[in-house]
């Protein structure tokens, strides 16, 4: 390791909470995919699944090897968008949904049912729709934490996995997560912030979606996060903050139209999922990682950045729990959504790495 600087679609399931008939089916899948225009994003095709009794979007392009793409928080599977065109044009088949709560996917109304049994449990019923025994598996921020639970539960299904953002962190028998955090960072970070249902999304209607996502798109601060009660985001109309050119207007408007449509309860679901998620887990507790990683992060990033993460990686720690974790790359000046803000060099990376399989 070097450190650098079908099966068949099932139209008709019974869902969470409600039974879809195949018209109604039909009618939201192409009401959905026609929001996209013919053409649009240079030849990215658009589609429903059911998966795990819910619906599913997915973007897609290409033909080969399924290279699999899982995104953040506050994203969706645009934030692949570069990605999907290049890896497309190198011979793969680039897969990018639309995860359980977010953008046009069905999203549960109970916070239970965001554990990472469920979210696994979507990647794993989409990759028999795809008709695939393994995939490539390359994912950020809490898309990353997924592809961990996914190569920890089911090693089989993953060839080799390039994570960006959060390195695997192993479970913590002795304290529930959001009581570590609130000890370790206080009541002010930010994902104890997003534990209690509705007061974060009310401040993020107050303080504006556009100007939310735009925040935290392009934040430079060093972890650890906090949003204190008063202003929680950093929002001040008399200083806006200039777009940097990895992120456009039409990028943004993307993002916020989706977002206005769909709010944000279904991501920050994920969050308010974390204990469910230790309880579940464990039968795991201290369980090797058995998949092939290389490890990619910014040097700015807001995760690498939080006391403790940095150290965890570089002194054996993370190694340790991933033997077979074959590269760690950290990006230089580069911040937390790698992804879209080192385009080319990401793809690069994912080519450079999934190739040599």
């Amino acid at each position: 390791m070097s450190l650098k600087f079908e099966s068949t679609l099932s139209i008709y399931e019974t869902g969470h909470h409600t039974i879809r008939s195949r018209v109604e089916f039909e009618k939201e899948k192409k009401r959905i995919c026609r929001g996209y225009r013919s053409g649009e994003m240079e030849g990215i095709s658009h589609r429903m699944v059911k998966v795990n009794g819910i619906d599913m979007h997915i973007a897609e392009k290409g033909r080969g090897p399924v290279v699999l793409f899982l995104h953040g928080f506050p994203e969706l599977w645009y934030s692949w968008r570069h990605q999907i065109l290049a890896l497309s044009s190198l011979g793969y088949h680039a897969v990018a949904p639309d995860l359980r709560g977010y953008g046009d996917t069905e999203a549960p109304a109970s916070s239970s049912s965001y554990s990472c049994l469920h979210i696994v449990g979507d990647l794993i019923a989409l990759i028999d729709y795809l008709g695939v025994e393994q995939v490539f598996l390359v994912a950020h921020d809490w898309g990353a934490v997924i592809g961990w639970y996914l190569c920890l539960f089911r090693p089989d299904r993953v060839k080799a996995y390039l994570c960006l953002s959060v390195p695997y962190m192993p479970r913590n028998p002795e304290m529930k997560p959001v009581e570590g955090m609130k000890l370790a960072f206080g009541e002010d970070y930010y994902m104890c912030r997003f534990q209690e249902p509705g007061v974060i999304e009310e401040e993020i209607s107050r303080a504006g979606t556009a100007e939310v996502l735009k925040k935290i798109m392009t934040g430079r601060t060093p972890g650890p996060p906090r949003l204190p009660k008063e202003n929680p985001f950093g929002i001040y109309p008399e200083n806006p903050i200039t777009l940097p050119s990895w992120l456009t207007e039409a990028d943004l408007s993307f993002y916020a139209t989706k977002y206005s449509q769909k709010g944000f309860t279904g991501g920050l679901n994920f969050y308010r999922a974390l204990d469910l998620n230790w309880e579940l887990t464990a039968p795991w507790t201290g369980a090797p990682l058995k998949v092939p990683v290389k490890y990619v992060v910014g040097e700015l990033d807001l995760v690498y950045t939080t006391p403790g993460i940095k150290e965890f990686v570089s002194s054996g720690g993370f190694k340790h729990h991933v033997p077979l974790l074959e590269d760690i790359v950290v990006m230089e000046g580069v911040g937390h959504c790698i992804n879209q803000e080192k385009a080319e060099e990401i793809s690069n990376h994912i080519y450079d790495y999934i190739s040599k399989y």
